[in-house]
């Protein structure tokens, strides 16, 4: 299961009454744009796309375990739990943040398989998209 749980709390000043919130929270890959063969040696470019909750969620990084010859990248956001006691987050149903990585691939593989962390089941049980692409 992938987790990443971190709070900060943030002020602007020491005099500052309201101190903001942030944590970070791991969002599921809905799609991905890949070559159909990687260049060994060469930078490959990767696309994805993912649905952004709230105007309270920013992209901050990728979440990036690599393992032998397997890669498993999940979006990490940024989450500003409050931000002023005037503004309030606002839900989203349809935003789409897109997004792209470049892609190193290392020589000695004949091929990288990449596990794209798409949520969980109904039982708890991550679910990726799992694609092995040929380097050439």
């Amino acid at each position: 299961m992938i987790m990443l749980c971190l709070s900060l709390f943030w002020g602007c000043s020491e005099s500052s009454t309201d101190n903001d919130s942030f944590s970070f929270e791991i969002l599921p890959i809905a799609t991905v744009d890949m070559p159909e063969t990687l260049v060994n040696n060469d930078v490959n470019r990767i696309t994805f796309s993912y649905n952004v909750p709230s105007s309270c969620h920013t992209f901050s990084d990728l979440y990036y375990i690599e393992n032998g010859n397997q890669r498993t990248i999940a979006v990490v956001n940024l989450v500003t739990e409050s931000f002023g006691s005037n503004q309030q987050c606002e839900s989203y149903t349809d935003i789409i943040d897109e997004r792209g990585f470049d892609f190193f691939a290392p020589p000695g593989f004949d091929s990288i398989i990449f596990n794209f962390w798409q949520g969980e089941d109904e039982a708890g049980n991550d679910i990726y998209y799992t694609v092995e692409i040929p380097v050439e």
